[in-house]
């Protein structure tokens, strides 16, 4: 059985496996002997997932202790411990778009991203996203990402390559120190007149959690997001459009475009939640994130990463 450690980081003794690190569950301590065997936990921690496939993993010996030792259906329950286990996700969809690589060397990688592809393991994508293919390239499970990139947005993403240099690498964006500059395909507002800048305050929707909202009217807060945009070009109805966020708020640029009356083009979130499309792959999102460029922390160079995709007016 498990050993007693004290809650923190441990690092796993099941090896990455198709460049998916293996998960971990800390096992609280049981006051009111709720579970009589790990598996009764397992069906309570994960009712979403059927009794026959968590015996199935412990049968194969995927589902362990600190040690590496293997549990079984009728182990006992004992907490205060951690148990480790490959994340599985039946039929998980194939994305059946590629990154490319754009730059590489000892500390970072950076990779243009297709549209649909998430960036990181959650939901119904475990094997399907860029960190994992990253990990399975390079074998190299200390890959991380140091920014975020919504999984229905293209274009350039930064990783470190190990865990020695990435809070180097992290605090150019929590302080601000790198430049981005995205385009978008979004229709024409008469109304407007570029460039302009677009500031607000920003949080988390009253109708759904994954979802962001502008507070107007007199509310006495402070703008938390900015965004600087100008049109490219136009052609007919649409027009292509720069955009450069000052400020990183979750689905920001989405926000104040649909805000400033002249949504994204294949938007899904805004203005309107869509239904679910599936593995529906002919309408991307019209966002691409175009261009990075930072001061490296350890080199003090300026860098300068822009991604070979484009958007096309229709």
């Amino acid at each position: 059985m498990a050993t007693r450690i004290k809650k923190g980081r441990l690092k796993s003794p099941l090896p990455m496996r198709e460049g998916v690190s293996a998960s971990r569950v800390w096992l609280p301590k049981d006051e009111d002997n709720a579970w009589l065997t790990l598996l009764d936990f397992l069906e309570a921690r994960f009712p979403f997932i059927s009794q026959a496939i968590i015996q199935d993993r412990m049968t194969r010996g995927e589902i362990v202790d600190d040690k590496g030792n293997p549990f079984h259906p009728d182990t006992p329950y004992q907490g205060d411990a951690f148990l480790f286990y490959y994340r599985e996700t039946p039929d998980e969809p194939k994305i059946p778009f590629a990154e490319n690589i754009l730059f590489e060397d000892e500390h970072i990688i950076v990779v243009d991203k297709p549209h649909f592809l998430p960036v990181t393991p959650g939901g119904r994508f475990v094997k399907e996203t860029l960190l994992t293919r990253l990990k399975a390239r390079y074998n190299n499970e200390d890959i991380s990402p140091i920014h975020r990139l919504d999984r229905e947005t293209a274009g350039v993403m930064l990783f470190t390559c190990n865990k020695q240099m990435r809070g180097a690498y992290q605090s150019l964006f929590q302080q601000r120190e790198v430049q981005k500059v995205y385009h978008a395909i979004a229709g024409i507002n008469p109304d407007l007149s570029f460039p302009l800048t677009h500031k607000s305050h920003m949080t988390k929707s009253s109708a759904s959690f994954f979802l962001m909202q502008e507070v107007v009217g007199d509310c006495n807060c402070e703008p938390n997001s900015e965004t600087e945009i100008k049109i490219i070009k136009q052609k007919q109805s649409l027009a292509l459009y720069e955009l450069k966020p000052v400020t990183g708020k979750q689905h920001q640029l989405r926000v104040h475009m649909m805000s400033l009356g002249i949504p994204l083009l294949n938007d899904p979130f805004y203005p309107d939640l869509l239904a679910d499309k599936g593995e529906d792959y002919s309408k991307p999102l019209q966002l691409l994130a175009k261009q990075i460029t930072f001061k490296d922390p350890l080199t003090k160079e300026m860098r300068s990463f822009i991604s070979e995709l484009s958007l096309r007016l229709l």
